[in-house]
């Protein structure tokens, strides 16, 4: 992409960003399909095996959450490489390899940690039969984590070089192929055993496997990404280029574990208050997620958008792709949050039976924390898309100190508070994520609209 291709009004700019986000958001909604399948199938092994895949799952995207934090880090390099032009294969390649090393390096780290899960669990004070069960879920997932970070770093080359479309197509191919797997292996069907938990696990593994395959086979087919040569001399290091995304990489790492880790702390502090709170919780953040999945992608739309104007050095450029993604993610929030307000018993329906009395418990807590999920929609929907266009400009240190304070000062501190030590429980847990989000936001905008003050727009 050219320099003089840019857009250079903020219509045009809109449309430049609705054409690279909607592809993206849709992808980030079908990976949650993809989630929500697994929680479909378990949820109906029982209460208890759902509570025990929840906490194990907890850490295993947390970990994910961190490690492609660094290796996300390649959309920005990647995007300023283009829209400066200069040896941009070159870079672009350099990139993206030493993006796929991290990618297996810090994955296998990432396996040892989930050795020690079950482990980790007992010290939280979870029930012991839940920790059983969640011990032996979380070894077997832990294999899934290396192709599933290889995955998200081939996802953000083609979406970079403008094949997002891809990424909603590898991705719905991915739910066709968990759906099969968990159908198969969880209740054991086509002459296989029932390996219950277990079988979701392994079919999360066959599903990331699957879909790290086929965007290689993709990239080698595409005209315009196999120019890039990604896969070419794999083994060449690239130290400096290593350098530059851990530098980038880490405190956006940092940032996505704060997040991930307030939500998934909010799961150990339910465990805390009861299983029923506990099952509850996962299901409705489940519903929350779904939603948060479109400023998600808006936001990784952001970082390329205002990397390609950063790189081309555009400070006009820079300023409308920001602020067109945020007029798009805010747009999108409002329908997310009136819909948990207005239906919020029909949305339960497509994961719980809500007529069940069996599930009455259940139902009740999630309709609560539902309603507090619709109340955080904005905040939560800003801060994504800020922290993407922030990160466009390469400016990653701070929002990642932002984020520290915003979710734990803030958000966490608030939800023990109110969860353990107050009558609300589980709605003060929520409360306190509401809290933490809005901070964040808050805080993020105000780094945004002073990045000239900061000296952080292009020279």
């Amino acid at each position: 992409m050219a320099t003089r291709d840019l857009p250079s009004t903020f219509r045009a700019e809109l449309a430049a960003t609705l054409r690279l986000a909607g592809p993206l958001a849709l992808a980030n909604l079908l990976q949650m399909a993809v989630f929500a399948t697994d929680v479909m199938f378990v949820a109906r092994l029982g209460q208890q095996s759902l509570a025990a895949a929840s906490l194990a799952v907890a850490i295993v995207a947390l970990l994910l959450m961190g490690l492609n934090g660094v290796t996300g880090a390649v959309a920005p390099l990647i995007a300023a490489e283009i829209g400066r032009r200069r040896h941009s294969v070159r870079e672009v390649r350099r990139s993206t390899r030493m993006a796929l090393w991290l990618a297996v390096i810090l994955g296998a780290c990432g396996i040892g940690v989930c050795l020690f899960g079950g482990a980790f669990m007992h010290l939280t004070g979870q029930d012991p039969d839940v920790v059983g069960l969640a011990g032996h879920f979380i070894r077997v997932l832990s294999i899934a984590i290396v192709p599933m970070a290889l995955s998200n770093v081939l996802r953000t080359f083609v979406s970079a070089l403008g094949r997002p479309i891809f990424a909603t197509a590898i991705t719905a191919l991915s739910i066709l192929v968990n759906v099969l797997g968990n159908y198969t292996l969880v209740f054991g069907h086509f002459g296989l055993p029932a390996l219950g938990l277990t079988g979701s696990a392994l079919s999360s593994t066959m599903t990331a496997c699957v879909s790290t395959l086929v965007y290689a086979v993709a990239i080698s087919r595409d005209r315009r990404l196999r120019r890039f040569h990604v896969f070419g001399r794999w083994w060449r290091p690239e130290p400096e280029r290593m350098r530059q995304i851990l530098a980038l990489g880490l405190p956006i790492a940092g940032t996505v574990i704060a997040e991930g880790g307030l939500f998934s702390g909010a799961a150990f502090l339910m465990g805390r208050i009861g299983e029923a709170q506990l099952a509850a919780h996962t299901v409705a953040l489940q519903i929350a997620a779904f939603a948060f999945q479109v400023p998600f992608g808006v936001g990784q739309a952001a970082t390329i958008r205002v990397g390609y104007h950063y790189g081309a050095g555009d400070k006009g450029g820079v300023g409308r792709a920001g602020s067109a993604a945020i007029a798009i993610a805010m747009a999108f929030m409002i329908v997310s949050a009136s819909t948990m307000l207005l239906m919020p018993r029909l949305i339960l329906s497509a994961y719980v039976d809500v007529t069940a009395p069996e599930n009455a418990v259940l139902v009740h807590f999630a309709l609560e924390f539902l309603f507090v999920a619709a109340i955080f929609q904005l905040t939560d929907g800003l801060q994504a898309v800020v922290a993407g266009a922030l990160r466009g400009i390469q400016d990653t240190r701070v929002p990642m100190m932002i984020a520290l304070f915003g979710y734990w000062a803030a958000g966490f501190a608030t939800s023990v508070a109110l969860g353990l030590f107050t009558p609300l429980e589980g709605v003060g847990v929520w409360i306190g994520l509401a809290v933490g989000l809005t901070a964040a936001a808050l805080l993020l905008l105000v780094r945004w609209h002073g990045r000239e003050k900061f000296h952080l727009s292009p020279l």
